[in-house]
């Protein structure tokens, strides 16, 4: 199941782009996945939902677009500000 090893390396790269006290306030990880990109979006789901619930990310939750083509990219990091405004 490869989509286990792309769900770890998503987590890597918001790892690595995020502080260590950053992390807790993931609350989405939005992901670009192409109809023609090799992966099955409901495996990769289940499995980005069950690394996304175990720290450092505290339950954060991934959000799949589908699109045509071959294309995989992390599109975007929410993070919780705690700022009523959001």
């Amino acid at each position: 199941m490869h989509e286990m090893s792309v769900a770890m390396e998503v987590c890597r790269l918001a790892e690595e782009r995020l502080s260590p006290a950053e992390l807790p306030q993931l609350i989405t990880v939005g992901l670009d996945v192409g109809d023609d990109s090799g992966l099955e979006p409901d495996n990769l789901l289940f499995c980005l939902e069950a690394l996304l619930a175990a720290p450092p990310f505290r339950n954060a939750r991934p959000d799949l677009t589908r699109c045509p083509g071959d294309v995989l990219r992390v599109t975007y990091l929410e993070l919780d500000d705690d700022r009523p405004d959001d």
